[in-house]
């Protein structure tokens, strides 16, 4: 039963080489990094994307306008699911008229079982065009999320990768070393036995 020694890789001893001691501080950095790096790595690019959604829901507010829209289609009737889940939402065609101008036609979606004669709101950009809404702050914030997770995902996959690397290199450097001592030792060691 063997027993081991803690720290071996980083007192003075002889059967320590130094790629042990790099494969040693490449873990403690590898640590580090994936501790502090990948998550403070992930944060600072998912504050920048949350200030970059923002902004753009901003620009996107002031160049749209919302309109209250009369639905002249039948929206498909809702289909029932077993958990109450939400229902599906359909493209129909829909009439709305602005302040001054002629009545327009375009397709928005609505909820399933919409009927005609009922209202909704449609976003019109500057030309009269049917777009999407502006983001809201949860669309901001999932994409602020899903950025910063990514990042903290790319940084620990570079890191391990690092990691990987430089253990098969000290690996390779370690199996080197030993054969040469074996080559200056062996023959030694089989002349006492003879």
């Amino acid at each position: 039963m063997g027993t081991r020694v803690r720290g071996w890789r980083w007192r003075p001893n002889p059967l320590r080489r130094r790629c042990d001691v790099v494969e040693t501080w490449t873990t403690l950095v590898v640590a580090v990094l994936l501790c502090v790096g990948a998550p403070l790595a992930g944060l600072v690019v998912g504050w920048q994307a949350y200030d970059a959604a923002r902004d753009a829901a901003a620009e996107q507010r002031a160049e749209r306008h919302r309109v209250r829209a009369e639905v002249t289609e039948q929206a498909p009737a809702a289909v029932p699911t077993a958990t109450g889940g939400k229902q599906p939402s359909y493209w129909v065609a829909v009439r709305w008229t602005e302040p001054g101008e002629r009545a327009r036609t375009g397709e928005a979606r609505v909820q399933a079982g919409t009927r005609p004669g009922d209202h909704t709101h449609v976003w019109l950009d500057d030309a009269g065009r049917i777009v999407a809404a502006p983001a809201d702050s949860t669309a901001i914030w999932q994409q602020a999320l899903a950025v910063g997770g990514c990042t903290v995902g790319g940084a620990a996959t570079v890191v391990l990768a690092g990691r990987f690397v430089v253990h098969r290199v000290s690996l390779r450097h370690r199996m080197a070393e030993w054969e040469r001592e074996w080559a200056r030792t062996g023959p030694e060691w089989g002349r006492r036995w003879a």
